[in-house]
């Protein structure tokens, strides 16, 4: 590498970015600054979707560790000891233990049979909570469109998942009861014929289909009802220290010795591989969107530069016929490529941190099933960033290559 050609190339490139048409100049800018953003955000939009709906899987459903019977087990047996293990770690900050019992819940129950109607009945999951401990965990209470939380003191009455009701669900969705209301009188069924008058207390509006298909009851009288022994939890949720990892917590907790029937997971484990798949398959449709963008910015500098380096081809004539090689001038249109991508990125990037990502963390998207958040990385974005100086300086050497290549007295005279 010549250290002149490369002082002399950006020399050239100063003094020709400096006389260029500035209305030209800003559109080329505008163009690589939208093909940056282009890359990072359609990603970030398309990955914050999935990212979206697995933070609100580990904030409103599993916490940070997540513990539920084995494949073979119906329940955790021994649930006393495991919460008393897991309330005795300094990382660990709430507990909230839960039992689940499959129920159907009917409306109208009185009327039916006297009107000659069809059952207004869905079936579900009845839950049996410690109102307070599941609030701490799950900020369940939050999520109230209608009504009022369960006190500690509630015994019949419960708050319905809104995937439940007619009024919340679309036309489609047949597993639905309908003129449910607050105050409601419903006939829950536990069990073959064990039937019991329930009162909606409020209704619960989540996108965690785990918990907005669900109704929740205060747990004392649940497990009245419902027969189920104190120790013979079905989840546990436990939320812990945000500066530790639930892997460290989640291993503390196996090798306390615990009862063959638990699974302990971290909050990813919880979610399975569904996410990930989904994940790893948004990155690639963004990636492939990304790329396309990055094309066309590339043939955008290609054609700018090729038109300007044309329009120039006597003033490079000249510069060739008075002993500037070749090389210096190449360097020139790279120099040049490299100050189109380098203000667009900057542009760009004060964009992405100084106004979208917060802007998205305070207004997340509303997407039918999760609140989507716009996820980038550092390592993202650099890597996108160097994707896009690659291309354009691809995009500045080719066309000032073409031209250098033509005979230096047909440049001079035009031909």
């Amino acid at each position: 590498m010549n250290i002149v050609e490369l002082k002399v190339g950006f020399f050239l490139a100063y003094r020709q970015i400096k006389r260029s048409n500035f209305w030209i100049t800003s559109l080329i800018i505008l163009v690589m600054m939208v093909t940056f953003l282009n890359l990072v955000v359609i990603s970030g939009i398309l990955i914050g979707l999935i990212a979206g709906s697995s933070n609100d899987f580990r904030s409103h459903y599993s916490g940070d560790v997540f513990v539920k019977p084995k494949t073979e087990y119906k329940v955790i047996r021994d649930t006393n000891k495991i919460v008393s293990m897991a309330g005795g770690l300094p990382e660990v900050f709430d507990i909230s233990t839960r039992y689940l019992f499959p129920v159907s819940l009917e409306n109208d129950y009185k009327t039916q049979l006297s009107e000659n109607k069809s059952k207004n009945i869905s079936s579900t999951v009845l839950v049996g909570i410690t109102p307070t401990n599941e609030d701490k965990v799950t900020e369940l209470s939050s999520f109230l469109v209608e009504g009022d939380f369960l006190s500690e003191n509630d015994t019949n009455k419960i708050l319905v998942g809104s995937s439940l009701l007619s009024q919340y669900s679309d036309a489609l969705s047949q597993n639905t009861i309908k003129n449910v209301k607050i105050g409601s009188k419903l006939r829950m069924t536990v069990g073959d014929n064990n039937f019991h008058e329930v009162i909606v207390k409020g209704i619960i509006k989540i996108k965690v289909g785990d918990v907005s298909q669900r109704i929740f009851m205060n747990k004392n009288h649940m497990l009245n009802l419902t027969n189920l022994d104190k120790n013979d939890a079905s989840e546990i949720a436990i939320t812990i220290n945000p500066k530790v990892e639930s892997s460290f917590v989640k291993e503390s907790l196996q090798n306390s010795k615990m009862d063959e029937s638990v699974l302990v997971q971290t909050w990813e484990e919880a979610q399975g591989k569904f996410f990930k798949d989904l994940s790893t398959t948004f990155t690639i449709l963004g990636n492939v969107i990304g790329t396309i963008g990055l094309v066309v910015a590339s043939i955008t500098i290609f054609i700018v530069i090729f038109i300007n380096a044309i329009s120039r081809k006597k003033f490079i004539g000249i510069l060739k016929g008075i002993g500037v090689s070749g090389g210096t001038i190449r360097y020139s249109y790279l120099f040049q490529s490299i100050f189109y991508a380098t203000i667009g990125s900057a542009l760009g990037l004060v964009i992405l941190y100084g106004f979208l990502v917060p802007y998205f963390d305070k207004n997340p998207i509303d997407f039918p099933f999760s609140d989507g958040i716009l996820a980038v990385t550092t390592a993202g974005t650099l890597w996108r960033l160097g994707l896009l100086f690659i291309a354009t300086l691809i995009a500045g050497f080719l066309p000032a290559q073409i031209v250098i290549r033509r005979n230096t007295l047909d440049s001079i005279l035009g031909r």
